[in-house]
């Protein structure tokens, strides 16, 4: 009778582990996703205005606008500039919320014509959206 006590637990305790590792609690955070990203000229109450993919040179400074869903707990993301595979500006902002809307900004030089991106990184250092622009003349 011991034994087959032992073999249920045995069993129940595998069903639980099969549990945790299928629903994700074993892996601490659930993954954050970014929503809305945005390359812009300009930042009006927590919201990207007049979102592009192409600016031209004199537009001096641009924002990267994200919102992040699904952090349980406060954390952080880093919005990495880069001017083609040049890293140009790291900057760490906080989640404070299960939605949280916030960005960062960079002075653009006039020479600095080509192609750039910004990449959203997780607290694990994970990219998790990479959002691409570029300078015209």
């Amino acid at each position: 009778m011991r034994e087959h006590r032992l073999n249920l637990c045995a069993i129940l305790c595998a069903f639980f582990c099969v549990f945790l590792i299928q629903t994700g609690f074993s892996q601490g955070s659930p993954e954050l996703e970014v929503k809305d990203p945005g390359i812009c000229a300009n930042i009006e109450s927590l919201t990207c205005i007049d979102s592009k993919e192409e600016f031209s040179p004199e537009v001096e400074k641009l924002y990267c606008f994200t919102r992040i869903n699904g952090a349980q707990e406060d954390t952080e993301v880093t919005h990495v500039w880069y001017y083609g595979e040049i890293e140009r500006a790291r900057i760490s902002l906080p989640v404070r919320s299960a939605s949280y809307r916030t960005y960062s900004s960079k002075r653009i030089q006039p020479h600095e014509v080509g192609d750039w991106h910004v990449d959203v990184l997780g607290p694990d250092e994970k990219v998790l959206k990479t959002i691409s622009f570029k300078i015209v003349q």
